[in-house]
């Protein structure tokens, strides 16, 4: 017997996935102490949209949960290029951005610490790596997850049969 998947529980599958993914870059932060660059907080963001329009895309009706999880795909996919172009920086394929430094902690309290941080304080590095897994960096492995679960988003919009109701019949 093959179960089809709907519209509900793929878009609770994408929520899920994105929050669980967000939620390991937190945990890698604040528990395991690795400090954010620039371009890690800025692949957060199309996971912090996705996460609450697919739990709104599983509460509508058919048509514009569809719409919603559409427009869920297209940011993940985003999110899946801000991961490659991450990746690739840190591999050398091209250049990072400049100006990228930490994204953590709080500002000194007054100019003589902060003289003293500017001797022993390096902003993080975009282009480094700080930790693999597999061959692949968190922005690698975050483009191969934005882009999965941009593409669940996006088959589940084009191809899921919507949700059946307590008043439709069926298996």
């Amino acid at each position: 017997m093959t179960r089809i998947l709907t519209l509900r529980s793929a878009a609770l599958a994408v929520a899920l996935g994105a929050a669980l993914t967000v939620g390991g870059a937190l945990v890698f932060e604040h528990g395991l102490g690795y400090v954010p660059c620039k371009l890690c907080l800025t692949e957060r963001v199309p996971y912090y949209l996705a996460a609450p329009l697919a739990l709104i895309a599983a509460l509508l009706p058919p048509r514009p949960a569809r719409f919603l999880l559409g427009l869920v795909a297209l940011v993940l996919i985003y999110g899946a290029g801000l991961g490659v172009y991450h990746a690739g920086a840190e591999w050398g394929f091209w250049p990072g951005p400049n100006d990228c430094g930490g994204g953590s902690g709080a500002g000194p309290a007054d100019v003589a610490d902060f003289l003293k941080n500017l001797e022993t304080v390096r902003p993080v590095d975009c282009t480094a790596a700080a930790w693999r897994f597999l061959g692949l960096s968190l922005a690698g492995w975050n483009a191969l997850i934005a882009a999965a679960l941009g593409l669940c988003a996006a088959a589940a919009a084009c191809f899921a049969q919507p949700s059946r109701g307590p008043h439709q019949p069926g298996r």
